[in-house]
């Protein structure tokens, strides 16, 4: 009997889940237990969120009740077996993981601290803010790593425009964002939206007039990891709704009043968000059994197997993958796409003990969506013979595309066009935001 654990369910370890558990999983009940595996995922977290969404869960667009993954009825469907843990160790000489003791809300302890074998182990835990070591920052700072924290930043944005409403029409909310990544863009663009909608749900005097947000980067322009034409249209949009825009702006400290820049400038914000670049969660270089990089991420063989261990595999944002020109796959859904479904690959190669295939990123563009306002990008590939630059409704199909995809990976065509109904269905009756 063979036990392949997938730790995180992010978009590449659900991915990699469904597509095992429909490899494998059917045969769980043969009578030979050589020839049964079983497939098992482990999460922190009751049910799953695309990653690329969350500053649509922070604003309220989408609500983690209805538009969430429920691990276990997923596993149910699909054939492999879920467990809900943090992952705090590892001793694979003996192939088990560590899981600590998991508390209910007031502290009670549900499960104990548990041990989990395994045959094969996928680490796909994904990535945190990394906030440098920044004074401040973790104490008065919001970050979105997680449907848990933009819960609460809705829940403290709700409560503002509260506030504002009731106040003289010459009142603004003060937010300031920092990282100009697709994180902080998206974010700024869709504050506005939502401070508009507002309008109709009971706050007559809120407007995105009285939202002022200050998107900070410490490089020389936004987006630094996409193309220069697309950072360039993003700027354009951002400051037609009025964000305010301060390049070559590094923040040394935060704190309950909004931060402190290095050419010792002072910006207020009400709320502030970090969402200034990613690094593994602590506890991947804290067991120091993996060989990582600065940024603590899993350094990994082509095959994306650990260097330490054949039989440990590694996907998504904290991996770290260098390809043949020596550059690094960046941190990207559309990277632990294509990493989950190397590592499926590279599993079932590895049972019937035949070579291994090495992976290769290729990069398809980039898209940023601006809200209702604008979608932007580029698309690549063979058809064009290098970059398109999109914009408009097409950005915006192509956009949402990618979601469904991700849908289509971990539902199926039939169960994907079944939620994708129920979800329109849905939009078209409840409010366009969540209110609570």
């Amino acid at each position: 009997m063979q036990t392949i654990v997938i730790v995180g369910g992010g978009a590449g370890g659900l991915e990699l889940a469904t597509r095992l558990g429909h490899q494998y999983g059917k045969n769980s009940h043969k009578k030979n237990k050589a020839d049964q595996t079983t497939v098992v995922l482990i999460d922190k977290n009751r049910s799953h969120i695309w990653k690329p969404l969350l500053h649509e869960v922070a604003t309220g667009v989408l609500d983690i009740n209805t538009d969430g993954v429920v691990y276990r009825a997923h596993s149910s469907i699909h054939h492999y077996q879920f467990q809900q843990g943090t992952m705090v160790g590892i001793d694979h000489s003996a192939k088990t993981i560590r899981l600590e003791a998991l508390n209910d809300e007031e502290g009670k302890e549900v499960l104990p601290a548990r041990d989990i074998g395994y045959d094969t182990l996928v680490m796909a835990v994904g990535s945190v803010s990394n906030d440098f070591g920044t004074p401040g920052v973790a104490k008065h700072c919001y970050y979105l790593d997680s449907h848990q924290q933009a819960e609460r930043f809705h829940r403290t944005l709700l409560n503002h425009f509260l506030r504002i409403n009731q106040q003289s029409n010459d009142s603004a909310l003060q937010l300031a964002i920092v990282g100009g990544g697709a994180t902080g863009v998206e974010l700024a663009a869709e504050l506005f939206h939502v401070a508009d909608l507002l309008k109709v749900y009971g706050m007559p005097q809120m407007s995105a007039k009285r939202l002022k947000i200050s998107l900070i980067e410490a490089g020389p322009r936004l987006l630094p990891a996409l193309p220069e034409r697309i950072a360039s249209s993003v700027q354009r949009e951002l400051k037609k709704l009025g964000v305010t825009i301060l390049e070559n702006t590094r923040v040394i400290a935060a704190d309950e009043n909004g931060f402190e820049t290095q050419d010792g400038n002072r910006i207020d914000a009400d709320l502030a968000v970090w969402a200034a670049g990613v690094k593994a969660p602590d506890f991947v270089k804290s067991m120091a059994v993996f060989e990582t990089n600065r940024t603590g991420q899993i350094i990994v063989k082509p095959t994306l197997q650990s260097t330490v261990d054949e039989h440990i595999y590694v996907l998504g944002d904290c991996c770290a993958c260098q390809q043949p020109d020596a550059s690094w796959v960046p941190p990207r859904a559309q990277s632990a796409h294509q990493m989950a479904s190397m590592v499926g690959r590279n599993i079932v190669l590895q049972a019937q003990h035949k070579p291994l295939q090495s992976y290769l990123y290729k990069d398809y563009g980039s898209l940023v969506n601006l809200s209702k306002y604008s979608t932007v990008g580029s698309l690549m590939g063979s058809l064009n013979q290098g970059s398109m630059f999109i914009e408009g409704r097409l950005a915006r199909v192509v956009y949402v595309s990618l979601y469904r995809m991700h849908q289509i990976a971990i539902h199926g065509w039939l169960r994907a066009s079944a939620v994708m109904l129920a979800q329109k269905i849905a939009r078209s009756v409840k409010p366009k935001m969540k209110l609570h």
